[in-house]
């Protein structure tokens, strides 16, 4: 059975939404890689983004009872992961907010399942961890239980202190956060590809500093 991990990232690469480079990050930090999910545009991307997502879900071992999407990447990553988990037998309900609420109709900011039981967050990466916070406080006011948090690729890299964004969470909400594939795999791909090894001492040197442990 082959890795997901390492066919997620040569996935990301075919597409060109992992490309190498000299770029520039939030954090003003010059990256020799950049990730973008929301290149993922087309029907087939998604199709195949949407499977991965299920695999490292469903080897996470997290339990849950439905998923939230925080709007705006969130919202097709909680309908399509739902389709590929029903492809693999688990059909699982989905809810995604609004960024306003809707003064007619239904009204609210909620659309969807109804949030209950344990909640699976599911968003592209993690940054300074806002749309966490305000996925877990919408989450806890309908009086649901957040389970965890699913994430394309984790940069692993510090954030303001001495931990990554994701560490941050998985701290301030003691929630798992489960990624398809994270920076030691990105290393892991490259020092496995021959047409790829230029890039690795890049990463390597920008991971040394930094990087942070796991």
């Amino acid at each position: 059975m082959s890795d997901f991990r390492q066919d997620f990232i040569r996935f990301a690469l075919d597409k060109q939404v992992l490309r190498f480079g000299e770029f520039v990050t939030k954090a003003g930090r010059t990256s020799p890689y950049f990730f973008n999910a929301g290149l993922f545009y087309d029907g087939d991307s998604v199709l195949q983004l949407s499977r991965f997502y299920a695999q490292s879900i469903s080897a996470s071992g997290i339990g849950f009872d439905m998923i939230f999407g925080p709007a705006y990447k969130g919202i097709i990553l909680a309908a399509a992961a739902s389709m590929a988990l029903a492809e693999q037998g688990r059909n699982v309900p989905f809810a995604y907010n609004r960024k306003e609420a809707k003064d007619h109709g239904e009204g609210g900011t909620l659309v969807g399942a109804p949030l209950k039981g344990k909640v699976l967050i599911i968003d592209d990466v993690i940054s300074a961890g806002t749309s966490v916070r305000e996925s877990v406080q919408l989450i806890r006011a309908a009086g649901a239980e957040p389970a965890g948090v699913a994430i394309a690729l984790d940069r692993m890299e510090r954030g303001t202190g001495e931990l990554s964004a994701v560490q941050e969470v998985a701290r301030d909400y003691n929630l798992p956060v489960v990624a398809i594939a994270n920076l030691n795999d990105l290393l892991g791909f490259l020092a496995g590809s021959p047409e790829l090894a230029a890039n690795l001492e890049a990463v390597s040197a920008y991971r040394a500093k930094y990087g942070v442990q796991n």
